[in-house]
């Protein structure tokens, strides 16, 4: 089913994965996968390595959700592929039953100064994926506390709405704590014209150096809460983890509270975590 169609009736729940390397086995996370298919995604996402590795693996990941009965959406981004390549991989995603992609440019590997691609950017991707696959159903990635090499909020719009008038028919949030920022975001986007449904990414709080690695990398705040957590349980692994995934329950209530178009889980490949600040939340209550 096309994400769009389903935005159009219903607010979104889905989980987002990532396929193991070549070398590791598919079981364990296809054992999270059927933990988490007991919540009734609407779609599962699956992205892929960084810097545009392990595209095959994710082909085969794919196809393992589609064979479920469950809808899939893939991340496809600029790094590294040519229009040949593009072509190629995309046609690869259809034969599997793939109807939705999330088009990113890709954060940019490093030794390298731009893509390594015949795309420098997601809104060139978005419409040369439109213009051949017009069936598909394209995403597109917005930033609500601003991307990093944006010179200013404003700027980043600008380019959100490339993105709309290219042909992406819903968005996906990056990382982003702070539900404030959010609405603030959401209201600028619509005042700019930009109708597009918004899905929000939530990143489960469970460890401290990840949570803060994952946040300082993507340019993101931490709000009072978070860090008044990282300050008294950040010595302590089982304690912070605890505490975070109630951070993160209540973190979901709020972002239900603000009226959001869908609520879309990094799992981290993990089901147990999960199921506990799902249990804990009243999203499926």
């Amino acid at each position: 089913m096309k994400i769009s169609k389903l935005l159009k009736e219903r607010v979104s729940f889905s989980f987002e994965v990532f396929p193991p390397k070549m070398e590791q086995s598919l079981e364990p996370l296809k054992e999270t996968l059927e933990q988490l298919y007991k919540f009734k995604p609407d779609f599962i996402s699956c992205t892929y390595g960084a810097g545009g590795t392990n595209k095959g693996r994710s082909t085969e990941l794919c196809e393992i959700i589609e064979k479920s009965g469950h809808d899939v959406m893939t991340h496809f981004t600029c790094i590294g592929n040519t229009k040949q390549d593009v072509l190629d991989y995309i046609h690869e995603y259809v034969s599997v039953g793939v109807e939705n992609v999330l088009a990113l440019r890709g954060d940019i590997p490093h030794g390298l100064d731009g893509t390594n691609g015949d795309f420098s950017n997601a809104n060139q991707l978005i419409s040369f994926i439109k213009e051949n696959f017009p069936d598909l159903c394209l995403a597109a990635a917005c930033y609500p506390e601003k991307h990093m090499e944006a010179v200013s909020i404003e700027e980043d719009i600008n380019y959100l709405k490339l993105k709309q008038d290219c042909g992406a028919e819903f968005l996906m949030t990056q990382l982003c704590h702070d539900v404030e920022a959010y609405e603030r975001f959401v209201d600028k986007i619509r005042k700019k014209q930009i109708e597009l449904p918004v899905i929000v990414g939530i990143m489960p709080a469970l460890s401290k150096d990840s949570i803060i690695r994952m946040t300082v990398s993507n340019g993101c705040s931490i709000p009072r809460e978070l860090a008044e957590i990282i300050g008294k349980y950040g010595d302590n692994p089982e304690d912070f983890k605890k505490a975070g995934k109630e951070y993160t329950a209540k973190q979901i209530s709020k972002y239900m509270d603000a009226g959001i178009n869908g609520l879309h889980i990094y799992s981290l490949n993990k089901y147990k975590d999960i199921v506990d600040i799902l249990n804990a939340s009243d999203i499926h209550k």
